[in-house]
């Protein structure tokens, strides 16, 4: 049930009724755990839904109660009380009350008339000087820090009026200042505040009473009043009593309980009652709205004994309760509904009266007929939301930063270094120890410098001033941080003094080791290593300089070794890190320097663009994972950390606001910062520890040492403080409990003692303090939240929608105000979300969360005051889906495929709802929508498709990931090596970034399902692209382009974990075996195919692991076409095997080129297509002109053919290119094959003869293509010698005959190059919706009854070329080409599509021979 006393209706009871008078639950939202439920006319699951009256939450109508300030001309009521202001100001007060039991009502009149004067007032009960704001006010009323009430006074002639009612019975007097807000004058009572007590009322009758259920009634439409916010239990019970207070006011008034009802559920005509500060509800039912009892139903008694439906729905309650809260459907609801109304109108016609039955109520005297039903998950199932139906296309974000290679950052001019500056470079330079700290303090319009270095086992401290003035040093050692130790005598310079627990030492002029520089210096060793630091001052002229304020303290192994190989900090903003690491001395000594540095750099972030603020998330996030230090010798107050939060986060929402593109990075920020507050939620970290300590009798010991960390720094290691103590609690006491949270946390005893204010000491409580501290605490933990973990989901839903902590004596109060302009229903959401935030069962939690995400997302797109609050609840949410999907790996252990892409559906919008660029993402959602209505409706193929949105998953995540690596890494490296941050940290920061988000929750629901898929499927481990059974020794590699020109001396299966598809396969290769994807028709595969290589996809992370755990040893594989079989071979079996002839594979070519001539054309037209003039590409276009479908689009084609490179390059005005080509092809043959990139480079400078243009020219024109030099000579220009460098161009075709991948490939097969003849293809290209290959004999076994085909969208480059992803496969007998079997379905995130161009294809004599693959190799 609702955690809510007041959610969906209050015409209901809490609990079982009879609690009523003695518990009293929570009608706020239900944040706190734990919380008793009220009963509600929704029975949770399908709830139990009757047609109820219309006083729920969100249709209540506000009535005018507000008393209003009146002009009081006449004080007929007693005096109590005479002033005089500043001279000639009079104030009268008067008190008076009309009848007993009514609200007091208090006069105040003064002869002063301004439009700014103000009564800054509250009311005191029991506590002097504890101002209690009453909750009903004049107009204009306005709430003072949550401390005071200020109401403005009513003009007259003779000055100025005010009237109040005070109706709180507890009430013993008023205490006010009045405020001249414009002149900003007070006038006090003789400095103190005026105080008029208040006539005691006498106590109301113990007889007079009004029902518990108008009692919630009147409690709910205070708490709807106030803006539905949280409150504590002890708020809870003060609003109900307050509640209970107003009703018994009524009565003492005269008023009847009947007519009470009456109202305030609108049964009558009676006119509308105006009470102050309620809301009156509508409540009226029609007679169509009341459930239909047949007449068999129908009781014997007369019409006019009725039940009321408020009765009948408790006693619904308590029938649904006793049953043990079933899964009711509709018709169940509504029969358990008229159930009880039986059985209430039983008891009538035995002669109670109503009055007598609700009482019976109250006491669970009234007889019910269930029988308790069992709590098992068979029949039971937890309560789910309904989630509503979106578009999904309507959550795709384009908010893309600008490329990093693109962005240029222009850092600000770099300042003039000062004297101290240059000699602090030249004296690090000069020290020969290893430097361990370097401080460089201002000391008026002067610096000085500190340098720790160490050497031969001794602490060097070398000190430097540019001041002209005389200084002394006075200073002594410490091996704690608050200590000043007389340093001993090996360690005193000469010309030393020693004094009481310190020594001072004048500075001498200039430096012995850099005698250039105008300074004061002084030297000081140290060489026991017992001392950690040294605490000094300055002493100049009799002026003692101080460290702002604080003396100055220079750790000796302050700072982490900084390495001095952190690079040049490319893809980084270099010039913004390196200013990060030069405050970083400072952002040391608190969280308040650290905040407000970082507020400080926001604006040199925007300028340099998504890397700045990277910049800056790397360094909060070395921060936050305790890399960096957090306080050094400096208290501050928590007020003051929490205000540096609030102006931090203040700035980043307005980041986010204002810059779409930057919003996960800034998101990724924040939930590295706590959310702050300006002033009292910081303060109360201070005041509420103190409050706690005195309540429960614990002053001495660790919670005092702990009050004291907390007074002088707090920190987020405070949250982990007390959700220990609070574990150590609950534990009984258990101190292991105590320790096993804080190391769980990543606090050790080691860094208890390290703060400043050390905690030395472990908790130990009395028994009898258990229930006092769990409470106090449990608050406590709330206002450590509030400031330190912003990305907390109790705390972030309780920042949204408002709470109210009380001040205490001198702890201050606190009042967040709900967030306005939140969806309709989503606090309930919210509330859903708490209550199943524990359960074992995460699905229907999971859906509330996406839920609440997806009804907050148009809120985050809007700039308004609070959108930090609500990015805070983001994150929250964001990381509570995580959290939950992690918890239920176990149980989703034994689930079904469905359940599992269900949960993968679900964490991929969490994941899309969180990032910038998510367009994939959202594609990839589509797939598991729609392959899990395959699935419920039991599609054959369903298994085989979601197979394919989960490998196109794998590849967002994997883009994704080298994004995150891109664009966060660099930063890391170059930011950590600055700030010598832990090696291991640096390297896994983007690794830890990704794992603390969806990414890595769904990387392993994908590996959970992807065996079951392949099952289903039967798809098996593997999919075997060359069949060839082979022999031979295992090597393992990252990737196979790292190796595509080594030469392997015997016979090699290669384990390579990355293979892109356009790769060459290594000499000595017999096997390729790869976890990647690359399509059965990639050039990598087409070359296995050809070569007889055995080259297969292994899917199976197990198997792949156990090949290359066999690193080394001699395998034999058997594959066929769906499995890859393997054992090993002993070295003396392999000599007589009939693999080894693959050691000679490739020693006699079977294969040859002949030398084509020039034919004396330098175009010729595809009706004129021959061998001896072009190659198989072209040949092939041309053969298929008439005999395809009319819907297969041929491109209309000419061609450049044989020879014409050759007669170009032997032309007069080409003679300096063909004599350097020459020299270059030399250098080649000797070896260099650095000049194959040079021939490349020569060639680009061959002229076009005037010839070939024309021929080109009409050949083009007249097969109707397009010619570029119509748009320009300059695209003539670009399409000739390619000035853009782009890799269709004709001269690029020609040089690319010397590209490395095809020089080398030739010389394998022992082609001779010379003998390569290069003709250019020109192409008009075809903007295609779909490009297929088609093989008539099946690749993949051999078999030549069954053509094979893959299709992509758009250009078929993506199907040839090394694009991620899979085609659309499908085989098909000759025979039957109707009946296609489709083998897989597309994963490619990639489609091309172009406008109408001209593409030049290399179409050379060493493409589609027999027995080789040379296709791809060249520029086309």
């Amino acid at each position: 049930m609702s955690q809510s006393i007041f959610h969906q209706t209050v015409l209901c009871q809490t609990q079982t009724v009879a609690e009523h008078q003695s518990k009293v639950s929570s009608f706020a939202l239900g944040v706190n755990k734990g919380k008793n439920p009220l009963l509600s006319t929704n029975f949770r699951g399908n709830r139990l839904c009757v047609r109820k009256r219309k006083l729920v939450m969100g249709r209540h109508r506000h009535v005018d109660a507000i008393p209003r300030a009146v002009l009081t001309t006449n004080l007929a009521s007693e005096l109590s009380g005479k002033f005089n202001l500043d001279g000639n100001i009079e104030l009268q007060v008067g008190v008076s009350s009309s009848v007993p039991g009514a609200a007091t009502q208090v006069d105040i009149k003064v002869s002063y008339n301004s439009d700014s004067l103000l009564l800054h007032w509250g009311v005191v009960r029991d506590q002097p000087g504890k101002w209690i704001l009453p909750s009903h006010s004049p107009d204009g009323t306005k709430v003072y820090k949550n401390r005071a009430l200020r109401t403005p006074f009513v003009k007259s002639d003779s000055g100025s009026f005010l009237k109040i009612e005070i109706d709180d019975p507890a009430a013993q007097a008023i205490e006010f200042l009045i405020l001249d807000e414009a002149k900003n004058k007070w006038f006090k009572n003789n400095g103190q505040n005026f105080h008029i007590k208040l006539p005691v009322k006498n106590k109301l009758s113990q007889e007079v009473s009004v029902p518990e259920d108008l009692v919630q009634i009147q409690a709910y439409l205070r708490w709807e009043r106030k803006g539905k916010q949280m409150y504590t239990p002890e708020q809870e019970k003060e609003e109900y009593e307050a509640a209970r207070r107003e009703l018994l006011e009524k009565v003492a008034r005269g008023t009847s309980v009947q007519d009470l009802r009456a109202k305030l559920t609108n049964k009558t005509n009676a006119a509308e009652v105006k009470e102050t500060s309620v809301s009156e509800a509508e409540t009226s039912v029609s007679e169509a709205e009341k459930p239909s009892v047949s007449e068999a139903e129908k009781p014997s008694v007369s019409e006019a004994k009725t039940i009321p439906d408020e009765l009948v729905q408790i006693q619904a309650y308590i029938r649904w309760e006793k049953a043990g809260k079933p899964n009711y459907s509709q018709e169940q609801q509504l029969m358990e509904f008229e159930e009880a109304r039986k059985e209430l109108l039983a008891e009538l016609e035995k002669g109670a009266s109503l009055d007598e039955i609700r009482k019976k109520i109250i006491k669970g005297e009234i007889q019910t007929k269930v029988a308790k039903q069992l709590k098992t998950k068979k029949y039971f199932r937890a309560e789910r939301i309904q989630r509503k139906k979106r578009d999904l296309m309507q959550l795709i974000n384009r908010n893309v930063a600008e490329s990093i290679d693109e962005k240029f950052i222009d850092a600000p001019a770099p300042k003039a270094s000062t004297v101290i500056e240059h000699y602090a470079n030249a004296r690090e330079e000069y020290e020969s120890g290893l430097v361990l700290n370097k401080e460089i303090y201002k000391l008026d319009d002067n610096d000085l410098l500190v340098l720790i270095t160490k050497d031969a086992g001794k602490i060097k401290v070398h000190l430097a001033t540019d001041s002209k003035k005389p200084f002394a040093l006075h200073w002594a050692l410490s091996r704690t941080s608050e200590e000043w130790l007389v340093p001993p005598a090996t360690a005193l310079p000469p010309g030393s003094v020693t004094m009481n627990e310190a020594a001072e030492t004048p500075f001498k002029a200039g430096s012995l080791s850099h005698p250039s520089y105008e300074v004061q210096s002084l030297d000081i060793e140290v060489d026991d290593d017992t001392f950690k630091g040294m605490p000094f001052v300055i002493q100049s002229d009799g002026k003692w300089m101080k460290n702002n304020g604080s003396n100055f303290y220079i750790e000796f192994g302050g700072k982490k070794q900084i390495r001095k190989d952190f690079g040049d900090g490319k893809g980084t903003a270099k010039f913004l890190l390196d200013k990060i690491a030069e405050k970083e001395s400072e952002a040391q000594k608190s969280f308040m320097h650290r905040f407000n540095i970082a507020s400080d750099v926001i604006d040199e972030a925007k300028n340099a663009g998504q890397l700045g603020f990277v910049g800056i998330l790397v360094w909060m996030r070395f921060m936050a994972t305790r890399q960096l230090i957090w306080n050094k010798n400096y208290n501050v107050k928590p007020r003051e950390i929490s205000k540096a939060q609030d102006r931090l986060t203040d700035l980043l929402q307005d980041v986010y606001a204002s810059y779409p593109q930057y919003r996960e990075t800034v998101r990724m920020i924040l939930s590295t910062v706590g959310r702050g507050g300006e002033g009292d939620v910081g303060q109360r970290i201070r005041d509420e520890i103190l409050v706690i300590q005195r309540k429960n009798d614990c002053k001495g010991g660790m919670m005092e040492e702990w009050h004291q960390k907390l007074h002088n720094n707090t920190s987020p290691d405070d949250v982990v403080i007390c959700q220990a103590l609070i574990d150590y609690i609950n534990s009984d006491f258990d101190i292991g409990v105590y320790w096993k949270t804080l190391s769980d946390n990543g606090i050790t005893k080691e860094r208890l003692l390290s703060y400043d204010r050390a905690i030395h000491s472990e908790p130990n409580f009395r028994r009898d303090q258990k229930e006092g501290l769990l409470q106090d605490l449990g608050n406590y933990m709330r206002t450590l939240k509030a400031v330190h973990s912003g990305a907390d989901l109790e705390s972030a839903i309780s920042n949204c929608m408002g709470y109210k902590s009380e001040g205490q004596g001198f702890m201050v109060g606190v009042q967040i105000n709900p967030v306005p302009g939140l969806p309709t229903g989503f606090p309930e959401l919210l509330e859903f979300v708490m209550e199943h935030v524990e359960d074992k069962n995460v699905e229907p939690l999971l859906e509330g969360l996406l839920e609440a995400r997806q009804e907050l997302r148009p809120s985050l797109s809007k700039s308004q005051s609070r959108l930090k609050d609500l990015l805070f609840l983001d994150v929250a949410l964001d990381s509570m889906v995580r959290t939950a999907v992690e918890r239920s790996y176990e149980e989703l252990n034994n689930a079904g495929p469905e359940n599992i892409m269900y949960f993968i559906y679900l964490v991929l919008e969490n994941l899309a709802l969180s990032s910038d660029d998510n367009e994939d993402l959202i594609y990839c959602l589509k797939g598991w929508d729609l392959a899990l209505s395959m699935c419920k409706s039991k599609d054959t193929h369903w298994a085989l498709y979601a197979k394919s949105v989960l490998d196109r998953t794998r590849l967002a995540l994997t883009n994704k990931a080298h994004l995150y690596q891109q664009i966060l890494q660099p930063s890391a490296e170059y930011l950590g090596s600055l700030l010598g941050v832990d090696r291991w940290a640096v390297e896994i920061f983007t690794e830890e970034i990704i794992r603390a988000g969806s990414a890595a929750s769904l990387s392993t629901l994908l590996n959970r399902l992807d065996p079951e898929l392949r099952k289903t499927a039967n798809l098996g481990s593997w999919q075997v692209i060359s069949p060839v059974e082979t022999v031979g020794y295992v090597e393992v590699v990252d990737e196979l382009l790292a190796v595509q020109n080594k030469s392997y001396e015997r016979p090699t299966i290669l384990i390579a974990k990355s293979v892109k598809g356009e790769e060459e396969i290594p000499d000595g290769t017999v096997a390729v075996l790869t976890p990647d994807m690359p399509d059965v028709l990639s050039h990598v595969s087409v070359r296995a195919r050809n070569s007889k290589v055995c080259f297969a996809t292994c899917f199976d992370p197990n198997i792949l692991a156990n090949l290359q755990e066999n690193k080394g040893k001699l395998l034999r594989l058997k594959p066929t076409s769906a499995d890859v079989v393997y054992s090993e071979v002993k070295e003396g079996e392999f000599i007589d095997d009939k693999s080894t002839h693959l050691k000679d594979v490739g020693s006699v070519s079977p294969i040859s080129l002949a030398r084509k001539k020039f034919s004396g054309r330098y175009a010729v037209s595809s009706e004129e297509f021959t061998g001896e003039m072009v190659g198989a590409k072209s040949r092939n276009i041309s053969y298929l002109k008439g005999k395809v479908a009319s819907w297969i689009g041929i491109p209309t084609s000419v061609a450049i053919p044989f020879g014409v490179f050759e007669h170009v390059l032997s032309d007069k005005s080409n003679q300096a290119v063909a004599e350097r080509v020459n020299i270059l092809k030399k250098k080649l043959i000797e070896g260099d094959f650095s000049a194959l990139k040079e021939i490349r480079e020569t060639v680009l400078q061959l002229n076009a003869p005037s010839q070939l243009v024309e021929e080109l020219k009409t050949k083009m024109k007249s097969s109707g293509m397009p010619w570029p030099g119509d748009e320009g000579e300059q695209r003539w220009e670009q399409a000739w010698k390619a000035i853009k460098s782009e890799k269709t161009f004709i001269i690029l075709v020609w040089g690319s005959k010397w590209n490395e991948r095809a020089y080398f490939s030739t010389r394998k097969v022992k082609l001779d190059h010379d003998y390569l003849s290069m003709a250019v293809l020109v192409q008009e290209v075809i903007n295609a919706d779909y490009a297929f290959v088609i093989h008539t004999t099946n690749p993949s076994s051999g078999d030549s009854s069954e053509i094979y085909a893959e299709v992509v969208k758009g250009l078929g480059e993506t199907l040839v070329g090394a694009y991620p992803g899979r085609a659309l496969s499908f085989i098909c007998k000759k025979r039957d080409l109707n009946s296609p079997q489709v083998l897989g379905y597309p994963s490619k995130p990639i489609g091309l599509f172009i406008r109408q161009s001209i593409i030049f294809r290399s179409d050379s004599n060493g493409e589609d021979l027999e027995g080789y693959a040379g296709a791809g190799l060249y520029d086309r």
